[in-house]
């Protein structure tokens, strides 16, 4: 439903800024409505205050740091957001999302086939969620639940998750590749789960002995963890 729904949203193109073939730059400190592509990267310089949203078929997202812009989202690309940025929604289908570090995200962070990651100092009030690819938050705070199907978690340097730590039960599609492959899931020293644990299928779980969880639920207990010191297990 999340693919249909960006696929919709991405090509209802709006007035402001089109463009089909061609790559769109918002200069640094402009003002702007939104900017919007079908064949083509968008990027937005620093410091430039963007009341819409860009939006991108196949293209780059690129947010330079000190920029505010509402939904950032493409199907095939990544979207790379700078430090100290302010923005609602990111998004993407095939790419990777990058938040930089002091950078507020109002809402979700999104991909289906893709990397996450957040860095230190930076928020998402909502979730952050993908099906394949690595999550990693490294000092990031995550206001709601963070979930994936087949990717490695990384909750390190004393990230925070306020609520659950989802990893899904792979379905029969044809993009959850790697399947029968257990995710490595880390909770590093200083970091927490304010949440629980939800483990709908097998993983490998390491759990700092001073990091904070709130629980372990699904086919594997607190007792499956494997508890480390250091920095890493």
């Amino acid at each position: 439903m999340f693919t249909i729904g960006l696929l919709t949203l991405l090509l209802s193109l709006p007035a402001f800024a089109g463009s089909v073939n061609k790559s769109i730059k918002i200069a640094a400190g402009a003002e702007s409505d939104g900017a919007s592509s079908v064949n083509g990267s968008i990027t937005v310089g620093a410091n430039a205050v963007v009341d819409g949203g860009v939006k991108t078929v196949n293209g780059a997202l690129r947010v330079d740091s000190g920029a505010s812009i509402r939904n950032a989202s493409t199907v095939n690309g990544s979207v790379k957001v700078a430090d100290n940025v302010q923005a609602k929604n990111l998004s993407t289908v095939n790419g990777s999302v990058r938040v930089g570090e002091s950078t507020t995200i109002a809402g979700n962070v999104e991909a289906v086939n893709g990397k996450i990651s957040v860095a230190a100092g930076s928020r998402v009030d909502s979730n952050v969620t993908n099906v394949n690819g690595q999550i990693d938050l490294s000092g990031a705070e995550i206001g709601g639940d963070v979930s994936t199907v087949n990717g490695d978690v990384n909750i390190v340097d004393g990230a925070v998750v306020k609520g659950d730590l989802i990893i899904e039960k792979p379905s029969n599609w044809g993009w959850n590749k790697g399947k029968n492959r257990k995710p490595r899931i880390v909770v590093g020293p200083g970091s927490s789960v304010e949440g629980v644990v939800e483990l709908e299928r097998e993983v490998e779980l390491f759990i700092s002995n001073t990091a904070e969880v709130g629980g372990v639920s699904g086919v594997m207990s607190m007792d499956d963890a494997v508890r480390f010191s250091g920095d890493r297990p």
